[in-house]
């Protein structure tokens, strides 16, 4: 681990020298730095910094350079650094970006600009773009590229090396060249591997791979990245309805979209954008903040309105008011232990309409005896703290009801929402408070009325 740690080291001394050239004003060691990093390591100094110094780094960077930087960089940053560009300027980057990251930056651009920019396109390029932008973003549409090289089945290796020898260079992540007939209908692969290797005067039909599926057009993004993730794949190809092929899926756009949807996982639990920026300005950031806490706020009134039910019990037995955050808190974690696992489940594909009810049965069973466990441990605590073996026993009681009712409600919630084409990430969590707080209060007050009526 040495290394890692020592890349982190040098990357926090890069950032701190960066900040100390922007705030002494020495702008043109600051423009020699950013120049001479990798893009990706320029544009992770840029989102590192706080919005009024990323404007001051970003006019340093050589404007022949900005577009290998500005596909590392988070889709808001893209999106505000485009924005101030000429048209002219965006046409230009147009050439030198990739398909698919061109498509992703004039997706986040008003239609008016996204028009302008392609009208002013060579009709090549704004063919190329158009077909890219009439799929959606999250399909295998949206993250193919069309830089591809085809070959087809009766050449020999000989005229395929030829071949690629005429180009000055071959896409990146090139891991298989694509076998396609005369009406462009995809064949089969042939990896580049297997041409080195290979007898010349082979045909491509003799050495090319042909149960090789290819991905549809129109697949969910999160399929695709499951298939790569399955098959080791490095690249894949892309075709539509006809079976012509239409592109290709690298893994560096399957490494995106892995990283959004765990940032989108991990986000959404907290009610906040995926997209969300460290260093958004508070005029952003506050409002989105903002409209998660009023509708936790409407849970938490519900919660206190079951409180209020049994204001009476309370005021008999204070001892009430003391533990019944026990049960609300113990339900919450659970549920929320299984919510976690049925939602990890649901994105990474394992849980299917086959094995849902075994995870029900083994959600509920965990949940039965941990109720039981520390049902034991809290109505001990509880009747040696107040030396009352029936308080003991409700709260006992409270927590067996409460901790089962959260196993259940984390295992079928998320697949309720999931099956209603509802995000279980962003409404599971607010959904399962709500019912592990209003059980667990219920059947703690609910059962202390009872006994103590």
């Amino acid at each position: 681990n040495m290394p890692a740690i020592a890349d982190h080291n040098q990357e926090l001394s890069r950032s701190q020298e960066v900040a100390d050239l922007l705030q002494s004003g020495t702008f043109q060691h600051a423009r020699h730095m950013l120049n001479v990093l990798a893009a990706e390591e320029t544009a992770h100094l840029i989102e590192s910094s706080p919005p009024p110094s990323r404007q001051i780094l970003w006019a340093l960077v050589d404007e022949e350079r900005r577009s290998d930087v500005l596909p590392f960089l988070g889709d808001e940053l893209q999106t505000q650094f485009v924005l101030a560009m000429e048209n002219a300027e965006l046409v230009a980057l147009s050439t030198e970006l990739e398909t698919d990251d061109m498509v992703d930056i004039l997706q986040q651009l008003p239609d008016r600009v996204t028009r302008e920019v392609l009208q002013a396109m060579s009709t090549q390029d704004r063919q190329r773009v158009t077909s890219a932008l009439s799929y959606p973003e999250n399909t295998a549409g949206g993250l193919m590229n069309t830089d591809t090289i085809t070959v087809r089945a009766r050449h020999s290796v000989d005229v395929v090396l030829r071949y690629l020898r005429r180009h000055d260079e071959i896409p990146d992540m090139t891991d298989n060249l694509y076998v396609v007939n005369r009406s462009d209908e995809f064949v089969g692969i042939l990896p580049l591997a297997k041409i080195l290797v290979s007898d010349p005067n082979n045909t491509v039909r003799e050495i090319m791979l042909s149960d090789v599926k290819a991905i549809p057009v129109d697949m969910p993004d999160d399929e695709v990245a499951r298939r790569f993730e399955r098959k080791d794949w490095v690249s894949a190809p892309v075709v539509n309805e006809e079976g012509k092929l239409l592109g290709r899926i690298t893994i560096d756009d399957i490494v995106d979209v892995i990283r959004e949807d765990a940032d989108h996982s991990l986000m959404s639990m907290a009610g906040l954008d995926e997209e969300e920026d460290t260093f958004s300005p508070v005029i952003k950031t506050t409002p989105r903040r903002a409209l998660w806490l009023g509708l936790n706020l409407i849970t938490a009134f519900i919660a206190a309105a079951v409180i209020n039910l049994f204001q009476d019990s309370i005021d008999k037995v204070v001892a009430l008011a003391i533990l019944m955050p026990i049960v609300a808190s113990m339900g919450g974690v659970a549920g929320t232990q299984t919510l976690t696992i049925v939602v990890r489940g649901l994105a990474i594909g394992h849980i299917k309409s086959h094995n849902q009810r075994w995870l029900i049965i083994r959600e509920l069973a965990v949940g039965v005896i941990n109720s039981l466990l520390w049902a034991a441990v809290v109505a001990i605590a509880a009747a040696l703290w107040f030396d009352d073996m029936i308080l003991g026993g409700i709260i006992a009681a409270a927590m067996i009801i409460n901790l089962i009712t959260a196993a259940l409600a984390g295992a079928l919630l998320p697949l309720a929402l999931n099956k209603a084409k509802i995000d279980p990430a962003l409404a599971g969590s607010v959904a399962l408070t709500t019912i592990t707080d209003v059980v667990g209060f219920m059947s703690f007050l609910g059962l202390a009325t009872i006994f103590y009526a």
